[in-house]
Order: structure tokens, then C-alpha cells, then sequence
């Protein structure tokens, strides 16, 4: 079966997906649904002010929105220390 654009596909070791030929760090899957829900949601909202901001010229607002996306990546595992290293 041929892969579809945008389907994402596991590493073996489960630490990374693969989306469109592109390795991105997995989200850590001690997470809860509902932490993960919560932080993907944080996520999808900063992400809209980040558009937004960028969309009106607002720096301030923009740096503020990135470091909001920043955070939710960190605390879904994302980026920052490796959550199989701890």
C-alpha cells in the first residue's frame, strides 16, 4: 500500500515520527490523553496567535506566542531534554 502525504509512521525505537520523509521527536507517551489533549490544545492556540500576531505587524505579540509555543512543545516532549534520557 502506498504511503499517503501526511501520514505518520513511527521509528522502531518509538522516540521520533516520520511525516512526509521528515524525522520530528515523538510526543513522550507518559503523557496522559488528557495532558496530552490539554498541551496539543495550548499548542494549536499559540500557534493561532503566533499567525495572527505575524498577520498585524504585533512583534511583541508574536515573541510572546512563540514562547508559548515553545513551552507546550517542551512539555509534550517535544523539544528540550530527551524524555527517554530521564
Amino acid at each position: 500500500m502506498a504511503k499517503r502525504k501526511g501520514q505518520i509512521e513511527k521509528s522502531d525505537d518509538g522516540r521520533y515520527v516520520l511525516i512526509d520523509g521528515r524525522r520530528w521527536r515523538a510526543t513522550d507517551p507518559r503523557l496522559s490523553e488528557e495532558e496530552k489533549r490539554h498541551l496539543v490544545a495550548e499548542l494549536m492556540r499559540a500557534r493561532r496567535d503566533v499567525w495572527r500576531a505575524m498577520r498585524v505587524g504585533d512583534r511583541e505579540a508574536e515573541r510572546e506566542a512563540r514562547a508559548r509555543v515553545h513551552r507546550a512543545k517542551v512539555a509534550l516532549g517535544e523539544r528540550g531534554p530527551k524524555w527517554w534520557e530521564e
